[in-house]
């Protein structure tokens, strides 16, 4: 859905650039405001913005994308801001995040059961003190070096997925 406080024409024009159906253009921000509530009740949303009169939208919505560095009360309203104005970097955003939050549970849950499954063979006996404290600084060393991994190239993000 497009949503904007411009003219018709210019709203038309995006949306075919976009391929968007569903427009509304002049709304003012409490008009966004009122349909970015009753999209969220429905599902979460995102909602870009670059004004001031985005910023009320930008906080109601689940996820509030500010453009450029014009405003900052947009920027503050926002969950994250983009410093260009363009829909790849959005993109960008939206896979990257993908990516974090896979790494993320991978590096949680690894680390979690590798824990798990050191303190029973500890508690079996298997393992000292010692040894097990050893084996815990090893297991919080993988799960940080797995979390690391999008730090050191793009590679780890596929953004065709």
């Amino acid at each position: 859905m497009l949503v904007s406080g411009d003219r018709e024409s210019e709203v038309a024009y995006l949306a075919r650039f976009l391929g968007i159906q569903n427009t509304l253009s002049s709304q003012t921000p409490e008009q966004k405001v009122a349909i970015v509530r009753e999209e969220t009740a429905k599902s979460p949303t995102l909602f870009m913005g670059d004004g001031i009169n985005d910023a009320p939208a930008l906080a109601t919505a689940t996820v509030g994308i500010a453009f450029g560095q014009e405003s900052a009360v947009t920027a503050e309203a926002a969950g994250a801001v983009i410093m260009e104005s363009s829909l790849v970097k959005v993109d960008e955003l939206i896979h990257i995040s993908a990516a974090m939050r896979r790494i993320i549970l991978q590096s949680t849950i690894g680390g979690m059961l590798l824990s798990v499954i050191a303190m029973g063979f500890a508690a079996c006996g298997y393992i000292s003190p010692v040894s097990g404290a050893l084996i815990q600084q090893a297991i919080d060393i993988l799960a940080i070096t797995n979390a690391l991994r999008l730090t050191w190239s793009t590679v780890a993000v596929d953004f065709d997925n």
